[in-house]
This record gives structure tokens, C-alpha cells and sequence, in this order.
């Protein structure tokens, strides 16, 4: 099949997508992936399957929304596809439109419970449009996959129709080993609002490590001004983005990773992010929270210690206590290197392949 892949980010740095468009490509499948342009893109990287930016006046905001759904509309209506997956509810109008003018088939790729992300719940008329938005497409599509099992069976409540569950695992690889460098925590993925980063830079006067940053978002500037504010300057480190090969270098190195998530609407809630899995693929103990998915794949591997609310407090105290506590530690990497043998994408990828096997029979 043709299959045409939607996001609204700039390709490079998706690794979700990247994982799914090269095992679609596998399967013999004809794949572009469809994000955006913006003005501080780097050329992109080359892949195995098809990539298409589109470029817009506006970068952020609902201007930005607007613009890129109407490009993203009239781009599609060009193409010859038998497939639009559209990912999120902010490509999936698009989707629905190209499906009902061209009778292609829809696929709904869930990454969040869009209209429960924090930024959303905390301004209800902007929650509103989300949630018209998903009442109004989620229904009209032929496959829905998500990220959790929690948001499954969420989606399965409000709209009465069965999401696959397709995680944001990393691929197995123990050819990577650790290089002998200095400890440090390292947070890895969007520098957005309700990821913990005020509450964990505010932690770290009591705390005898560096922590590195990883990322971009939101909320990148105002931590860097509050680390001038703490005078964590030398303590702190932000790279920004980084490419996945330089980001790999990253993670296989850190002492400690962070997985935390306010309790700010569900999708926070009942969210298994792709950082807690690349964690676990290098060996990496963590900080997480004591929500469903972590709950639930900690008492089956025990990789990560949970905390209960995002405060200081609660951060300083179990970031000492792995630092400190060195059988605790290598029990929780021990265990994290058993795990990603069973919980890897090549395991994943068999339940990709069968979904979209299932569109074509």
C-alpha cells in the first residue's frame, strides 16, 4: 500500500516516526512521512522511505495549527495514497477530509490523549475545539493505535471503538556500551510545561551531580533563566536538540534518568513515554512517576524508582537515594537490562505489521 504519515514536527527529531516509517517500509509498504519546515531546520536526515516538509508563515500557536492543516490538506489532495495515518488530532482533520473526497483509508496514530495534554486541559474553549475535533474524526477512521494500554482503554470508553497498542519501545541493540565519564542526570525529549524541569532544577543545590537537558520546547528559556536565578550555571547543562545518533552518545552514558509528569490532565496521567524506554535500553535506572504504565512495568521490572507528586522534596530525596545507594542501583540496572530483551520494537514491530496487514484484507 501507499501509505502517507502526518506529524507536525520536522522530521529529525521523531524518533517514534522514524521507528514506524522504516518498519513500514519493511513490510514492503510505500511510506512519506509529512511534517514541517521551520526556520531553524537542519537539512533532513536520510531515510528509507520518502520525507516531505512543508513550510509555513506562522511557527507556533493557532495560526500555526490553522496554516499547516490547510497546506497539509491541499498537499494531500494531490497525492495518490491508499493510506493517510495522521498522527495526533492536530494532523487528523486533513485525514478525514482526504477520506472522504478520495475514499482513502484513515489510520489514527494516538501518541497523546491530545485533548487531555496539560497545555489543552488548563485552557477549557481551546479543550473544547480539541475535544469537537476528536468527537468528530476518531469515529470515521479504519485503525486506531496508541501508545498505552491506559490510553486504550480510555479511548475505548469515550468512543466505543478498539485502539491497538503500539509502544514507543526502543529497538534492541546491546552492541552500545558505557563509556568510563562522570556521573549525570539526564533528561531527554520536549522542554514543555508539566514535565517536572522547574521542580528538578530547583532540587539540584541539594543534589552532588550534573544534570544535562536534552531537548527543546516551551518552556527552554525560562529554565535557563532559572538556573542564572539559582546559580546552577555550571551545574546545569542544556544542549538543546540533538540528532539520534548524538542523543544515543547521551543516554548510554547517564548515571540517572527522568521520566516525571505532573498530574495535570490524563494524558500525563497515563502516559509511557519513549524516554523511559531509551532509559531502559541503556541500562539507565530512573526517576519516574507512580502512574498506571510505570506502576504496572515496574512490578514486572523493576527499573525506575516512583515518586508519588513532582516536588523537591520527593525529587531530591530519590535522586540521593540512587546516587547514594549503589545495591539499590544495580539491582534497578540490572533489572533494566533484562527487560529490554522481552520490551523492544522488534516485538513491537509484529503488532505493526499485523494492523496494517488488517486494512488490506
Amino acid at each position: 500500500m501507499k501509505i502517507i504519515c502526518t506529524v507536525t514536527t520536522d522530521l529529525n527529531f521523531d524518533q517514534r516516526m522514524a521507528r514506524i516509517c522504516s518498519s513500514l517500509h519493511s513490510f514492503g509498504h510505500d511510506v512519506e512521512l509529512v511534517g514541517r519546515e521551520k526556520s531553524d531546520s537542519n537539512p533532513i536526515l536520510n531515510k528509507d522511505y520518502k520525507q516531505t516538509r512543508l513550510k509555513c508563515f506562522f511557527e507556533k500557536g493557532k495560526l500555526f495549527y490553522l496554516e499547516y492543516n490547510i497546506r497539509l490538506f491541499f498537499y494531500l489532495l494531490r497525492q495518490k495514497t491508499d493510506v493517510v495515518c495522521s498522527c495526533d488530532l492536530d494532523t487528523i482533520l486533513p485525514g478525514v477530509l482526504k477520506k472522504r473526497f478520495h475514499k482513502t483509508r484513515l489510520v489514527y496514530d494516538a501518541h497523546e490523549y491530545f485533548s487531555e495534554m496539560e497545555e489543552v486541559v488548563s485552557r477549557p474553549m481551546i479543550r473544547r475545539v480539541w475535544k469537537k475535533v476528536e468527537a468528530v474524526s476518531v469515529p470515521k477512521t479504519d485503525l486506531c493505535y496508541t501508545v498505552s494500554k491506559s490510553y486504550a482503554d480510555l479511548f475505548k470508553k469515550e468512543y466505543g471503538k478498539n485502539f491497538g497498542v503500539i509502544r514507543n519501545v526502543t529497538s534492541l541493540d546491546t552492541s552500545r556500551k558505557k563509556e568510563k565519564k562522570e556521573k549525570y542526570i539526564l533528561y531527554q525529549g520536549a522542554v514543555n510545561h508539566g514535565r517536572g524541569l522547574h521542580s528538578l532544577i530547583k532540587s539540584m543545590p541539594f543534589i552532588d551531580c550534573q544534570l544535562v537537558i536534552c531537548g527543546n520546547g516551551d518552556v527552554y528559556e525560562e529554565l535557563k533563566a532559572l538556573v542564572q536565578t539559582l546559580g546552577l550555571k555550571e551545574k546545569v547543562n542544556f544542549t538543546g536538540y540533538l540528532e539520534p545518533a548524538e542523543l544515543k552518545h547521551y543516554t548510554i552514558n547517564a548515571y540517572i534518568g527522568i521520566t516525571l509528569f505532573t498530574n495535570q490532565g490524563m494524558s500525563n496521567q497515563y502516559s509511557l513515554a519513549n524516554r523511559f524506554f531509551d532509559y531502559l535500553h541503556a541500562g539507565v535506572p530512573q526517576l519516574a512517576m507512580n502512574y498506571p504504565e510505570y506502576r504496572r512495568f515496574n512490578e514486572e521490572f523493576e527499573v525506575a524508582s516512583l515518586i508519588d507528586n513532582v516536588n523537591e522534596v520527593a525529587i531530591t530525596s530519590s535522586l540521593n537515594h540512587l546516587l547514594k545507594n549503589e545495591s539499590h542501583y544495580e539491582r534497578l540496572r540490572s533489572s533494566a537490562l533484562d527487560a529490554r530483551l522481552k520490551h523492544n520494537w522488534q516485538s513491537d514491530e509484529r503488532k505493526l505489521e499485523s494492523l496494517y496487514a488488517s486494512l488490506s484484507s
